[in-house]
This record gives structure tokens, sequence and C-alpha cells, in this order.
């Protein structure tokens, strides 16, 4: 197949902008809770939707007061928390656009995202917040940013006072004037490569994407259902999440520090979660870690083993033996029904993107009792172009296209989307608007494929792909995933771009090389750099590549690596926000590993 296209499940959308959305559910009887907070004590408080409605009246009400006009542009510099949502209704409320920045940035990150989209103010979450985006806006002399509020307590206070003077009807004239064609955001690409580029997202995106998603979505995302946020809200997965769940009633937590994610799991008991592929193989490896600590390990790995052979049984209608329902019956009792318990214990779904999860990761999860909805987009396409649901799943696929989304495969296997789902286009960059659309179809720079039935594989990255110096085509993704789900494995880029073989940088897992290390009689004390040099690690690294290598052919399998002494972070400038890779900058910073590859005397026959 190469190309599909699903008609629209709500045809013409009800909601005329993404506020509406908000009115709706505070006109319901039951005035269900949209959010939670935690109070002082830490206990998790709901916030009805009367009581958001309200709040986001009266800081939209300041804005107005403090001169935020129609279409103007305003920033929002946070952490993951439940005024980041507060104040982007509010901008929505107030007619404005609201301008996401990662809460990471550094002043020049901060300084493009203000200046290239002309925003007359922003929001700081804390006081080191307002402080960098007022160096930014110092240094580089942007003088149409008037405003930068706090959004601390007394800061959001002070915009409520502010806003005591504006009436209900000019908020409400404010509020309904943005119709489906209405600019609603402008979101800035994280940047694997080059200056970020702002993708102008309207309320029609929004609104019609949400509303077919909550139909395709059915049992998941629905009044009653319950989350807890802790990706990037900055990011548009988080993003259209949020405003989602809004519109189907759920109720939305959230988690600003990953690190206690876990106690916080427990405490909300969500019904489902989001989360993207790295987030499900640290699940899986600190559990496995966590078992082999315990002297469990060999437990643990039947019980995956299990998981993983159940789940794959019900492929194409199938079920499994009754050996296999035994088995898994007594792990669930053993193993995981307690991984369940970890996560709340009334998780039933998560669904997972920015990213390919991973065949064996989707029949694991799914096997526990977790099945994760693996879908694909980009920031140019409001989050999801596909999905699987849970009436329609193929763990393995990215699922087909969202109702009203479709995707077209292109010659040269490059994945194309059209529909509900796509920008507006391009800020300023009427050029590369040009470039990235063909009749209407955007061009997502990935590489896949459509199986018969209409589901949707990513296998690479276009601008990832690998020519060796013979001209063999590498994907690099397949070997990567594979090698990154070993537990003492962090972080792997595969090289050999005009060179005679394939080789892999490779970096270690700080949380599970104590415990791995220890098992395997070593002291636990070395550094990842000291442990990179012993024959121990390199052999274990060396069978996770060749497990890898299996899988694919001579020409494509990698020849050598390195474990280089420092994992890729965020903060080292290697991964992006949302946990992309980026190649181009650890191919430059560690490009003495890649040429120490390549000029050893191996085995280097041309692939």
């Amino acid at each position: 197949m190469r190309e599909i296209v699903v008609p629209p499940l709500v045809p013409q959308p009800v909601a005329r902008n993404i506020t509406d959305f908000v009115i709706e559910q505070a006109e319901k009887p039951s005035n269900p809770p949209l959010f939670a907070t935690r109070d002082a004590s830490g206990t998790w408080q709901d916030v009805s939707a009367k009581d958001f409605l309200a709040d986001v009246r009266d800081i939209a009400k300041g804005l107005i007061a403090e001169g935020i006009a129609l279409g103007d542009r305003v920033g929002i510099m946070a952490r993951t928390c439940y005024e980041w949502t507060l104040v982007d209704f509010a901008i929505w409320f107030a007619g404005g656009v609201s301008v996401p920045i990662y809460e990471t940035s550094s002043p020049t990150q901060i300084a493009w995202n203000l200046g290239d989209s002309s925003a007359v103010a922003a929001f700081g979450e804390a006081a080191h917040h307002e402080d960098a985006i007022r160096q930014a806006v110092d240094a580089e002399g942007l003088g149409s940013v008037r405003h930068v509020w706090q959004m601390s307590p007394a800061g959001l206070q002070a915009l409520r006072a502010a806003g005591a003077r504006v009436t209900d009807e000019e908020l409400e004239a404010r509020r309904s004037a943005a119709t489906l064609e209405t600019l609603a955001t402008i979101i800035y690409t994280s940047g694997t490569l080059g200056r970020p580029k702002g993708c102008e997202l309207t309320h029609g995106n929004f609104v019609a994407l949400s509303e077919n998603a909550t139909a395709a979505l059915s049992g998941v995302v629905q009044h009653g259902a319950k989350t807890i946020m802790f990706l990037p809200l900055a990011h548009v997965f988080a993003r259209f999440i949020s405003v989602l769940a809004v519109a189907a009633g759920c109720q939305v937590a959230h988690t600003p520090d990953v690190k206690n994610l876990l106690k916080d799991l427990q405490s909300f008991s969500p019904t489902f979660i989001l989360a993207v592929p790295r987030v499900f193989e640290k699940v899986y490896n600190s559990a496995l870690t966590k078992a082999e600590d315990a002297g469990k390990g060999r437990i643990f790995q039947a019980a995956a083993d299990t998981a993983i052979a159940w789940s794959t049984a019900h492929d194409d209608g199938g079920s499994p033996s009754l050996g296999l329902r035994l088995k898994h019956g007594l792990f669930d009792v053993l193993v995981y029904k307690k991984l369940r318990h970890a996560m709340g214990g009334q998780v039933r779904y998560a669904v997972s993107g920015g990213g390919p999860l991973g065949t064996r990761l989707g029949h694991f999860f799914h096997g526990i009792g977790l099945t994760v909805l693996e879908g694909y987009g980009l920031t140019e396409t409001t989050a999801p172009i596909s999905v699987n649901t849970p009436s329609l799943i193929k763990i393995g696929t990215v699922g087909a296209p969202l109702p009203g989304n479709g995707v077209r495969i292109a010659d040269d296997g490059e994945i194309l989307a059209k529909g509900l789902c796509v920008m507006r286009g391009y800020y300023n960059l009427p050029q590369l608007q040009a470039e990235t659309f063909t009749d209407g179809w955007f061009h997502t720079g990935d590489i896949g494929e459509l199986d018969p039935d209409g589901y949707l594989r990513i296998t690479g990255r276009k601008k990832d792909l690998i020519v060796t110096a013979s001209g063999k085509n590498v994907a690099p993704a397949q070997l990567e995933d594979q090698i990154r789900s070993d537990a003492l494995v962090s972080q792997v880029v595969v090289v050999g771009d005009n060179r005679p073989f394939i080789a892999a940088l490779v970096t270690l897992d700080e949380e599970a090389l104590p415990g791995w290390l220890e098992r395997h009689g070593l002291s636990s004390a070395l550094t990842p750099a000291q442990a990179a040099a012993e024959h121990e690690v390199i052999a274990h690294v060396q069978g996770v590549i060749d497990r890898a290598n299996a899988s694919v052919s001579k020409a494509e399998s990698i020849r050598a690596f390195r474990i280089v002494p420092t994992d890729f972070t965020e903060a080292s400038g290697h991964l992006t926000p949302s946990m992309k890779v980026k190649r181009a900058q650890v191919i430059a910073d560690f490009g003495s590993y890649v040429e120490d590859i390549y000029s050893a005397k191996k085995d280097a026959a041309p692939a």
C-alpha cells in the first residue's frame, strides 16, 4: 500500500476554538475535575472545570488589562506544572498566541523564540526563569517584549487584580474572536539540526484533531480517565494531550521532576500515561536491574520472555497455548502485578510518541497488562498523524492514520502527511514552506512503509540515513533501538557515512552501572570512563551488538564500536528536550573516537 486517507469521524468540528472545550466542561452538571494539584501536605486536590474556567478568565482579564491585544505572542517558560496549562488557556481566552520555551533553554534559544515570533510578553515559572528571560531580552535588544511575568502565586495574583477592571463582555469578545483558522501557537522545533523553526498551529488543528482523537481513542481518553503529565509542555506531544484531555473531560496531574514519578504515579493512580520511548526503556531496564540486584534476574527474564510470547501469540487474532496461559498467570502474580502497582495500579494504556518504541518492548508491556498505543507525529503535525487504538492495534507499528488524516509513501520511502493535523506553515519561512509541501502533502523527513491494512511502520529518518563508502544505505534506528534496550547501555549512535563499514559510539547507564559491576566482580565505584576500559564491560557491549547485528545484513552490521566516557544528555547538548539524539553534535564532539575506529587496524572490508 502506498497511500491511505481516513475520513474524519467528526466531519465538522463542534468547537469554534480551543477555549470552547473549557466552557463545555464547565457547563456540564457533573462539573468534572479537569486537573489535580498538590496542597501544602502533598495531597492531590481536584480542580473542577468551573474553578479552572473562573481562574483562566481572571488571568485572561489581567493580560488584557496589561495591554495584550488580539494575536499578540506571549512566551511561556516553565517546568511541567499546572500553572503552565492555566496560563496557556488564559492567553487563548485573551485572544493571544502562546509561544512555548523549553525551561532548559539557553539565553540564545530564549531570545530566538521570543524575537523570531515578535513576542510582546513572557511568563517565567520562577525567579530564575524570569531572570533568564530578562537577560535574553536585554542581550538581544528585544524591545517588543514589554512584560515579563512570574508564574508564582504572587505574580498570578497581581494579574488577577489588574484584570478586575476588564468586563466580562470585553473578555468574551476576545475569547470568541478566534475561529478554526486563527493561529493558536507557534511551537519551535527542538532542533536536532540548525535553527529551530516556528510551526504555526491553528485552533482548528487542535480542535479538529482533539475531537477526532477522542472518538478514535474511546476507552482511553474519556470522561473520568486520569493521566499524569511529566513530559515537557513546551513539546507538541504533551501540549496536544493537555488540550485533548480538556476536550474529553479527563483529569490531568503534573509532576515537574521525573525523579518523583513513581511516587506520584502511586499516589495519583492514573488510568493512562504518555511517554517517549526512552521512558519505557528506562522502566524496563530499571525493573530488570532491580531484579538482578536482588538475585532474581533469571525469574524476571523468564517473566519478560513469557509476557512477550503471550502478547505475540495474540498477533493476527491468535491466542496463547494453555501452557503459555498458565505460565503467564503465574508470572502475573509473581511479577506483573508488582510492576502495575509501581505505576499506580490503575494504568491500562500508555501512549508512546516521539520515536520508535520497538516491537519487543511493545509486546513486553502488553504482556504485563499495559497496552502501549504507539503513535507517530511531528511538531508540524500537532503531534499525532497516526496512532494505534484499542480497537485497531498492531504492535511494532505506529498505527493507522487518525480519522481526518492521510499518509502517503513517496517513491524514495519518505512519509508524507495530509489532513487535520498538518500545520498552517512555518512562521516567516515561505521558502521552506514551498520546499516541504507538494500538492498539499507535507514531507515529514521520515522513512517508512504502509502494510496491506494501512498501518504505518517507521524505518528511519531520512537525514540520518547512512551511506557507506561502497554506496550501501543503512537506517541506523533499527540497530540503535535494539542496543539501547540493554540495561547497561544508555545511548548509542551508529556511524559510517562515507566510511568502509558501520560502527557505533556507546554510552553506559550511570544508574545501572554500579549494580552491574558488582554482579560481575568489579568495583561498583568505577566511573563510566573507568568501566569503559574493563574487559567484562567491553565483552558485554559486544554481545549486545552481536545480537542486534543478527537482525540485519552483514553490510549493515556494526563491525566496531567505542564506549565513550560520558553520557549524551540534554545538559551536554547532545539530546533535545524530547530526548532525541543530536547525531551531528555527537559525531562532532566525539569525532576522535570515530577516527580511532576507522584508523585502527581491524577487519575493515568494504561494506
